[in-house]
């Protein structure tokens, strides 16, 4: 806590709670009566560079109208303060809402009403990105590639998910079977190339009435279009309404060939298994359900 007040205090304000303590720590706080959210930034992960152009790409966003929130600046200017220790600091507007949902839970609402937000999502996803295509991005923008290296390479940018030490010699197997096959279909038709957010998650979209904002940029970085879209996919793949809330989020994001969406669900689920190795507790229950949600979407593309 005493980091979160030191690095409030740079922009003038105070910590009133904190929100997320995860690998990047998130707080609301107060300047002059404004509400705001503080992310200590997790350490080793961005460089300061990659994150001031996260923090620049969401300030254009938010110009141009996108439900995303833009930085605020510090006193002396700049968007990024480094704290005694070494940790990254960034304030951002705060923004309305309730996450769409949360990981593992099921979502709420009627199936005709999951459908809906999906199309919305989709929308917004469509928005974001279309945006993106018209800045021209300053020369010193740097973010990571989710790219084909960065997916299914030899070193991944999440890691190399076909080691994870909990896999069974099987499930190794299959997951090294998945990596070739997404690999190859790759190679030869992946969609357009661009910004993406990387990380469309249900916690990471805010509700707020009939309108949805975009939160969490911190995964973002040059990649594949269709992967967003996976991403949001890969958590829904347990829902019994999820051919229509696949079909409503294509819709709304205008993709009428649908047929790469499966294989960027896949590359999220092989991802989220690279992802968790190297950050969990090695009893932690995730470890069993992201790879559990790999091996089923890996059979069902293999089959």
């Amino acid at each position: 806590m005493i980091e979160a007040e030191d690095a409030a205090g740079l922009w003038g304000g105070t910590v009133v709670r904190p929100l997320r303590l995860r690998e990047n720590e998130v707080y609301e706080v107060s300047l002059a009566g404004r509400r705001a959210a503080l992310r200590l930034h997790r350490r080793g992960y961005q460089s300061a560079d990659a994150i001031r152009s996260e923090l620049w790409w969401c300030a254009e966003l938010a110009q141009l109208g996108l439900p995303v929130p833009a930085a605020l600046a510090l006193p002396e200017g700049g968007h990024l303060a480094v704290l005694t220790g070494g940790r990254m600091a960034s304030v951002v507007d705060w923004v309305d809402g309730a996450p769409l949902g949360e990981a593992g839970v099921p979502l709420g609402g009627s199936s005709a009403d999951q459908a809906t937000q999906h199309h919305t999502l989709g929308q917004l996803v469509a928005r974001v990105h279309a945006a993106t295509d018209g800045l021209p991005l300053p020369d010193w923008f740097t973010r990571p590639c989710w790219d084909r290296d960065g997916l299914v390479g030899e070193a991944p940018f999440w890691g190399r998910f076909w080691e994870h030490p909990a896999l069974s010699a099987a499930e190794a197997g299959l997951l090294a079977e998945a990596r070739a096959w997404l690999s190859e279909r790759l190679a030869v038709q992946a969609g357009p190339m661009g910004l993406i957010h990387a990380d469309v998650l249900r916690e990471n979209i805010l509700v707020n009435g009939h309108s949805l904002s975009m939160i969490d940029f911190d995964d973002s970085g040059f990649g594949y279009r269709i992967y967003d879209l996976g991403t949001v996919l890969s958590q829904n793949l347990y829902e019994p309404a999820y051919d229509d809330i696949r079909a409503a989020l294509c819709e709304g994001y205008g993709l009428a060939d649908t047929g790469l969406v499966d294989a960027f669900t896949l590359a999220r689920t092989l991802a989220s298994v690279g992802w968790a190795a190297p950050r969990l507790p090695t009893d932690s229950p995730v470890h069993a359900s992201h790879i559990a949600r790999a091996v089923m979407f890996a059979q069902r593309c293999l089959a």
